[in-house]
């Protein structure tokens, strides 16, 4: 059984743009790559043609799994999410009680995760801790060194 995923429409587009690359652009290359090494000669000893024909098939295993991945995608839809608490989507921010620190995170789907533009994954320990809750309320999040406790400032959709 195959896992569903849920994307933004944002990240649901990213993921079948670079579906239709690998199909369009990549896969045409693959085989003309293949047909270059076969020109040289004798396959029994031609390792480019080795090559080119390993790279194909890691390409078309790529390809499959994308589709799959695609046909069990489904598309979020914001207009049916709870505003008051933290859900996928949701812009977090929240306050570190034990040093003070504020950070701002926006809660998305595993595959969108980004840290260096402050996107956390739903699956990820702050995601998990910090979903379902409302402003005010402290998410006391289990991490490999100890327990950390965030209380929540604010919960805002862009």
């Amino acid at each position: 059984m195959s896992k569903v995923s849920y994307y933004t429409a944002e990240g649901l587009k990213k993921l079948k743009d670079e579906l239709e690359h690998l199909k369009s652009v990549m896969r045409p290359k693959a085989s003309q790559d293949i047909a270059e090494a076969r020109d040289k000669g004798d396959l029994s000893e031609n390792a480019e043609y080795d090559a080119a024909k390993e790279a194909q098939g890691l390409l078309e295993m790529r390809i499959s799994k994308m589709e799959e991945v695609y046909s069990n995608a489904r598309l979020i839809d914001e207009s049916q999410l709870d505003v008051s608490k933290a859900l996928v989507l949701s812009n977090v921010k929240i306050k570190n009680q034990s040093n003070g620190m504020e950070m701002k995170y926006t809660l998305v789907a595993e595959s969108e995760a980004d840290l260096k533009t402050g996107k956390i994954s739903v699956t990820s320990p702050i995601g998990k801790g910090l979903l379902g809750k409302s402003v005010g309320e402290v998410a006391e999040i289990t991490v490999p060194n100890g327990v950390l406790k965030f209380e929540i400032l604010e919960i805002t959709r862009d």
